[in-house]
Order: C-alpha cells, then sequence, then structure tokens
C-alpha cells in the first residue's frame, strides 16, 4: 500500500496550539468561578439563558442545571454567543496566570502563602455562607486579594442551612427561615487528591473523632476551601455541626469553631500548603494557632511555650467588637479539646495563656 504524499504546512507549526473550548463547558467554568459576583462581565450571558432565573437567583450554576439542554443549545447556537463565553473563558484563564500589582511590586518578597480564616464569606447570592458584616469584610478582602494578585487562601466552613431569612408573620412578629444549601447547586466542588478521592479526614473532638469533608470555590485567582461535616459517616447530631452559621448553643459553637481552626489548619497541610501567615477575621478560627502550635513542636522538638509565641507573630488577628465573657463550662470544653491534640498541656497553663 502506497502512502500518499502530505503537502508541506505552509505556516509555522507550533509546539502547543491553543485548545479548542466546548461552550458548554466553559459556561460551567464561568459559573463555577465567583468572580462574575463583583465583575459583572458575564451578567448578559445568564441573563441571554433564562433572564427570570438569574434576577431571581443570581446562581449561574442553577441556571445551568435548571434549565432544559434544549433552550440551551438555541442559544449557544447563535456566534455571537458563542465568542462572547470563549472570550470570557480565555480571559480567566489569562488572569489567573496574569502577574499583577503583588507580582510586579514585590516579586522577590518572601512571603508566599496568608491562609484567610473566617466563619462566613459574603461572595454573592450564589453561595449563601454569611450573615452580614463580618462575611461582608471576609468577602471584599478575597475579592481585592484576588485583583491584586495577593497569595491568599481562604478557609471557611459550608452550611447545609447557612444563615435564617428573615419573614414577617400577619401580627409583626418575626419568623426565622432556613433555607437549604444544596452543594449540587452551588458554584463549588469537592477537593480530590491526586488519586481523584474526596478529601476528607477526621478531626479530633474530646470524646470521638468527626469526619470532614473539603469543598472549594474558585474566587477569580484564589481559592477558598469550606468544610462541613455533613458526612454519611457521622452520627446525626455530629452531621448538624454545620448546619446553621450562628445556630445552635455555645457548645454547637465551639464545635464550629474547633472544625474551622484545626480541621482548616490540617487541610492546607494536606493539600501541601503551609502559609507563613494566619489571618483570623475575629477570634473564631482561633484553634488555628494553637494547631499550629502543636504542628511546630512536633516538627521543631520545642516547648509549647517557643511554639505559642513562634506561631503567634505569624497570626494576624482584628478585633472587630468585644467578645463576651466566656462562662466556665465552656473553659473546661477549651481545656479538654486543647489537651486533646497538645500532649502534655495542662488546663492551668491553658488558662494562664
Amino acid at each position: 500500500m502506497t502512502l500518499k504524499k502530505q503537502p508541506a504546512p505552509s505556516g509555522p507549526v507550533t509546539a502547543d496550539p491553543p485548545q479548542a473550548i466546548d461552550t458548554s463547558d466553559a459556561l460551567m467554568e464561568i459559573a463555577h468561578d465567583l468572580r462574575w459576583s463583583w465583575d459583572h462581565s458575564a451578567d448578559d450571558i445568564w441573563r441571554a439563558i433564562d433572564p427570570e432565573m438569574w434576577d431571581l437567583t443570581r446562581n449561574p450554576k442553577l441556571i445551568l442545571l435548571s434549565i432544559a439542554p434544549e433552550k440551551v443549545q438555541r442559544v449557544m447556537d447563535d456566534p455571537g454567543f458563542r465568542e462572547r463565553v470563549h472570550h470570557l473563558t480565555h480571559e480567566l484563564r489569562e488572569e489567573r496566570e496574569a502577574a499583577l500589582w503583588f507580582q510586579r511590586k514585590h516579586a522577590g518578597a518572601a512571603l508566599t502563602s496568608v491562609a484567610y480564616f473566617s466563619l462566613e464569606f459574603m461572595l454573592g447570592e450564589a453561595l449563601p455562607i454569611y450573615s452580614g458584616g463580618l462575611g461582608n469584610v471576609a468577602g471584599d478582602q478575597l475579592k481585592a486579594a484576588s485583583d491584586l494578585g495577593v497569595p491568599v487562601t481562604g478557609v471557611g466552613l459550608l452550611y447545609q442551612q447557612g444563615y435564617f431569612r428573615q419573614m414577617i408573620a400577619a401580627d409583626g412578629s418575626q419568623e426565622a427561615l432556613y433555607p437549604i444549601n444544596d452543594p449540587g447547586q452551588l458554584p463549588i466542588t469537592p477537593v480530590r487528591d491526586e488519586k481523584g478521592q474526596w478529601v476528607r479526614f477526621q478531626v479530633p473532638f474530646p470524646h470521638y473523632p468527626i469526619w470532614v469533608r473539603a469543598w472549594k470555590a474558585q474566587v477569580g485567582r484564589l481559592q477558598l476551601y469550606l468544610l462541613d461535616s455533613n458526612d454519611p459517616a457521622n452520627p446525626p447530631l455530629e452531621s448538624g455541626i454545620t448546619g446553621q452559621l450562628y445556630g445552635g448553643g455555645p457548645e454547637t459553637r465551639i464545635a464550629q469553631e474547633f472544625i474551622l481552626g484545626i480541621g482548616g489548619w490540617r487541610l492546607l497541610r494536606r493539600l501541601g500548603l503551609n502559609p507563613e501567615v494566619c489571618h483570623l477575621n475575629e477570634g473564631h478560627a482561633a484553634f488555628v494557632i494553637l494547631e499550629r502550635a502543636a504542628a511546630f513542636m512536633q516538627s521543631a522538638g520545642c516547648s509549647f511555650d517557643v511554639a505559642w509565641r513562634s506561631r503567634g507573630r505569624a497570626t494576624f488577628l482584628p478585633r472587630i467588637r468585644r467578645s463576651p465573657r466566656v462562662s466556665m463550662p465552656l473553659h473546661r470544653i477549651w481545656c479538654s479539646v486543647i489537651s486533646t491534640f497538645t500532649p502534655g498541656m495542662s488546663s492551668a497553663s491553658v488558662l494562664r495563656t
């Protein structure tokens, strides 16, 4: 059999030609990047697909999951729409790799990573894990860090119900309604390891360990990692630890803060991240200081006092409002929790610290 000779290429041959972008995949990629929540350059795309759903939910992923495939196909058949989607996709990808303010002004900086811990982040209506001012501060700081290229990684919790929605009854009283957060309809994805397995691990509690699962939200060029206790391996009571933002009693709040601080730091280490600085949005994530100190004690073979002072200097804790006094029963909870993962540390030394 004789092979037909192929003509020589008329132009330069590139070793890595640009890959074509599938429009449907590109739409989901844009929907999963929360940059649209403050950039608004993609608003016209979602409004073109389903203007009513967009106005009601401001959730692009929910639109793509809810609308009939035929309707999406009709919109994608428009060459102008496809070109718009492809342009936005390339723009997002280039933005994640571009040299921004931090890379230009601080190219030789020793700072390579900052972990930002907060119980709530207000990034948009599509991810309702916030209540008010504290979440607004955290969300805006993540957005600004993305625009400036500051290497920040967010760490928070994923709530099954989030914060309540207010409804006024006929007699004028307030009723609190908790909408359900279905992770499959939120702009988040499970965090997977190099083997493709969902990252889930146990966080030690005083009586028995609690399983937590890891999720990721793309915030421009940054990542926000979220932990939740709604794992099938947990008993029902423990599954509800991350049920509501600021819900439950003091014990639930302490459990949430323990998962945020201890679990959050352990998640970063599992992902190969070792931030030089931790920013704690109020004291809700204070347990991360203890976890970092415990890890430093093990790696450096030093005392708790040395580890505490060493890690404490690399922690930024803004004081937004005065915290209420912790009752003595909660003091006991703290001491019990700390002794669980800090061998050799007594309750007396905890209270002195």
